[in-house]
């Protein structure tokens, strides 16, 4: 049977149908092992989760580089279809390869059964910093200009991969780049791929997704200050959201964020997680700012607060913002009592961030996708503890 070699050096037959077939034993194989692995490492997240909080930082980890990476890298290159396939032994007859919902879940299932691989990396999943990637990708656009957005993935290139808003992101860029082996997958799909993925396994809404980006060269690379400054107050939030087109309300959900993940001293400076389940989406970023106590932190770092009562959670000032101002306190007020409305709310302003600037087909329709582990979402339903969320196992 006549074989093509495609990137990675996999060699695959050349009908279509039959590569599909081979590639999905490939990708069943590699993820059954994938996760065996995870079953043990996701063991300590387990625990924490039980506990409910987390009181001391921990510091960022290294990227993973097991050859499982390349494995599913390669599978996905399979299962999801190669570029064309062609019909007749003469290959005179070439098709372009259209992807279908079909194939990105399939890289979207690579990616989550990838997130806990390395527990040494922050608190165990590489979820954050993967929302991360897509949020600051997209929230580069201009409204005025119709330059920036997730439409490019220009942030491979400096100056733009060295701007201090993305410091810390090349674990991100880094974590996709063996998926980014399915050659028909632009980066700048991907990376939302990956935002999107990462907010639906850690519990969060479902966000419909649509393909259509196109990677664009250094040339496009933004200038440096379209992200927040976290030292800011409320004007630079209005002025840096209102840019690409936000009102006051969508800047206080798309904060809510923040519930995910922690700051790092090696990159932006500041210290520690918001929450105490920085893997887990809920509203208690907002919770906690209302019901904390919250006072300056006392360190030679830049200025941040902690809660008074463990010192383990910190706050940056344009946070504390959302609470100052009285327009942002109302929202804020209504999604600290209102997971449901947090979530919905949420869902619309991130598919509205991740498509700004984006000129899509005319017939690309938005898709959404499932976790590959159905019984995750029903098993860790999220409940309260002492008026935080938590989540049983």
């Amino acid at each position: 049977m006549e074989t093509v070699e495609v990137e990675g050096g996999l060699r695959i037959p050349l009908s279509r149908y039959t590569m599909a077939s081979t590639a999905r034993q490939f990708a069943r194989v590699a993820l059954r092992t994938t996760t065996r692995r995870t079953a043990f490492v996701a063991a300590p997240r387990q625990a924490f989760r039980q506990g409910g909080r987390r009181y001391n930082s921990s510091q960022a980890g290294k990227s993973g580089s097991s050859p499982l990476v390349w494995i599913a890298g390669a599978a996905v290159a399979g299962g999801a279809g190669y570029y064309f396939y062609t019909q007749g032994a003469s290959g005179a007859a070439t098709k372009e390869f259209k992807p279908t919902q079909k194939d990105y879940q399939e890289v979207y299932n690579v990616i989550a059964n990838r997130l806990e691989e390395n527990d040494e990396y922050d608190d165990g999943s590489y979820g954050p910093v993967l929302l991360r990637l897509a949020w600051h990708a997209s929230g580069t656009y201009d409204k005025e200009t119709g330059t920036g957005g997730s439409n490019g993935a220009t942030m491979r290139f400096s100056p733009e991969s060295g701007h201090g808003a993305n410091a810390g992101l090349k674990a991100a860029r880094d974590f996709l780049e063996p998926v980014k082996e399915i050659p028909w997958i632009t980066y700048s799909d991907l990376w939302i791929l990956g935002g999107v993925c990462a907010v639906q396994e850690m519990l969060g809404p479902q966000i419909p997704y649509r393909p259509g980006r196109v990677d664009r060269d250094m040339a496009a690379c933004t200038p440096d200050g379209r992200l927040p400054d976290a030292t800011q107050g409320s004007r630079h939030l209005r002025d840096i959201f209102g840019r690409m087109g936000f009102n006051d309300q969508e800047i206080v959900a798309l904060s809510g964020a923040h519930a995910l993940g922690r700051t790092h001293k090696d990159r932006s400076g500041f210290d520690g997680p918001w929450t105490f389940s920085p893997t887990v989406l809920t509203n208690d970023f907002y919770r906690l700012l209302l019901e904390e106590k919250w006072q300056w932190r006392k360190w030679e770092g830049p200025a941040q607060y902690e809660d008074k009562k463990t010192k383990s959670l910190m706050m940056l000032p344009t946070d504390m913002v959302l609470v100052q101002d009285k327009e942002f306190r109302k929202h804020t007020e209504r999604y600290a009592k209102d997971n449901d409305a947090f979530f919905k709310d949420f869902a619309a302003v991130v598919v509205k961030l991740f498509e700004l600037g984006v000129p899509f087909p005319e017939n690309a329709e938005r898709m959404t996708f499932t976790s590959p582990t159905p019984k995750r979402a029903a098993e860790m339903k999220p409940i309260r503890r002492d008026g935080l969320s938590v989540v049983r196992r």
